[in-house]
């Protein structure tokens, strides 16, 4: 399978700009299976609520339906959407959700597991309950956001998955741990880790990006360059996952709690 990691510089709140910087991107990529982008990549990083509330996820939403269809590709990433849990609604208005876009336009949904409470988003978003497996073309991928990177029990492969897809707004000034963690991820669980993130800045923060495609045994097959808009593709082999967790038997193992 072919995957393609679109790092983007995403504007703040900008719904329509992100939208078609993202399309411009993915069109001058190439074709694909799967692209992949960053967490709420059409608003940025945003725990307020008159920017949440201004975003249009409805609209891109639509977006990723339509690019999916005609690229004949999945299309990912997460936004900000309202809570429908109206009993919760009051306390936790917006779900952060990952979107698994299918070119018929049927889609998959993860509900961000680990909010990020050093910066409230904790207070204005509800957090989801549960691990989300999406399948596309004969790969199980299990889909998580960011913060969710750094609780390896939760991601921790229970027979249930071939990849991990992360998508992430992870600020340079802890790239150290972002660089060391997906190869963890990938190299304890033994399966390729697609980790999108974005670049450029926001109202407070700098993000280098760092994406990258990242093989069963922790070795980088494709990353995006330092502080750059750009696009990477990688061909994942679902033999590699079989093969290498047969031959190198480690995941029965595993401690389960």
């Amino acid at each position: 399978m072919k995957v393609t990691i679109i790092q983007t510089d995403i504007q703040w709140a900008a719904c329509d700009n992100n939208a078609s910087a993202a399309r411009d991107i993915i069109l001058s990529a190439g074709e694909s299976d799967m692209y992949v982008l960053p967490e709420m990549w059409n608003t940025g990083f945003t725990v307020t609520k008159e920017e949440v509330s201004a975003s249009s996820s409805d609209r891109a939403l639509e977006w990723m339906q339509e690019t999916a269809r005609q690229t004949d590709a999945v299309v990912c990433g997460s936004m900000a959407v309202e809570n429908e849990d109206k009993a919760n609604r009051a306390i936790h208005p917006y779900r952060n959700r990952m979107f698994f876009v299918k070119p018929d336009g049927a889609y998959t949904c993860y509900d961000k597991h680990h909010l990020f409470r050093p910066a409230g988003e904790d207070i204005m978003f509800a957090a989801g309950d549960k691990r989300i497996i999406a399948e596309w073309k004969g790969w199980r991928f299990l889909l998580t956001i960011c913060y969710d990177l750094r609780f390896p029990l939760w991601l921790r492969y229970n027979n249930d998955y071939d990849a991990i897809i992360n998508v992430a707004n992870w600020p340079d000034m802890r790239h150290d741990a972002w660089d060391v963690l997906t190869r963890a991820r990938a190299i304890e669980n033994q399966c390729f880790f697609i980790a999108c993130n974005r670049t450029g800045h926001d109202k407070t923060l700098y993000y280098s990006g760092h994406s990258r495609i990242i093989d069963p045994q922790g070795r980088i097959m494709a990353e995006c360059e330092t502080g750059k808009q750009q696009s990477v593709t990688a061909v994942i082999d679902k033999d590699k996952v079989t093969n290498y967790r047969r031959a190198f038997n480690v995941l029965d193992e595993r401690d389960n709690k």
